[in-house]
């Protein structure tokens, strides 16, 4: 299947088919986007979306998440580095997600779990367009999309000093927020369109469906899917 467009993504919410719209306004201007919402809401569903979406379709989409990999490894799977730069390291050197996306689109889902040296180099990357691999000669050029996303109160993080403010203004050049599902208006036709797809010609009494549309769904669409 082709991965869900933008305006499929919004459904029939208003305030998120008003978020797209202010979103499509901002895709191809080389602004950085950072996409929150609890877990489950979509997030990298987004981020592929809006790749898609953009005059960089045709190149890479690259995930990484910031809590998912130990603090020691992400540093060589975002920059990389070259062979024979240091004991241990692979011979022919390894390249790190930002050289292998240039070109495309970068997702840094939970960015609020980036050690703060590493903000530090990303926020140095963003700046000056360019990036120097462990052992490189020279730094490489380069031309991404960065898309980022968390769950965390970044903000807040903010101001406890968890995180850099000037990366997090870097990053937030335009904000999605996308709301819950047991915010979402549409969650009847979502509900529905589920069925239809996983189980066609089942009805729910009116009982049961109230029941889905009552429930807390802490996970989210994520939860609704499986």
């Amino acid at each position: 299947d082709r991965h869900p467009d933008l305006d499929r993504l919004a459904g029939g919410d208003p305030a998120l088919q008003q978020a797209v719209r202010r979103l499509r306004k901002v895709i191809d201007k080389d602004i950085a986007i950072l996409i929150t919402g609890e877990t489950g809401t979509g997030k990298e569903a987004f981020a592929r979306a809006i790749h898609q979406t953009s005059a960089r379709h045709g190149g890479p989409f690259v995930a990484l998440n910031c809590a998912a990999i130990p603090e020691s490894l992400i540093e060589s799977e975002l920059f990389g580095y070259r062979g024979g730069s240091f004991t241990g390291a692979e011979k022919k050197g390894m390249k790190g997600k930002l050289e292998l996306v240039n070109g495309g689109t970068l997702f840094l889902d939970e960015i609020g779990d980036m050690p703060a040296h590493l903000q530090t180099r990303l926020l140095r990357v963003l700046a000056e367009r360019e990036m120097s691999p462990l052992g490189a000669q020279a730094p490489v050029a380069l031309d991404i999309q960065v898309i980022c996303a968390t769950h965390q109160d970044l903000p807040g993080m903010l101001r406890d000093k968890g995180f850099r403010e000037d990366l997090f203004y870097r990053l937030n050049g335009m904000h999605l927020s996308l709301p819950p599902l047991r915010e979402r208006s549409d969650r009847t036709q979502l509900i529905q369109q589920l069925l239809d797809s996983q189980a066609p010609g089942v009805r729910l009494t009116a009982q049961a469906h109230q029941c889905l549309l009552d429930a807390p769904w802490p996970g989210n669409i994520r939860q609704l899917l499986k």
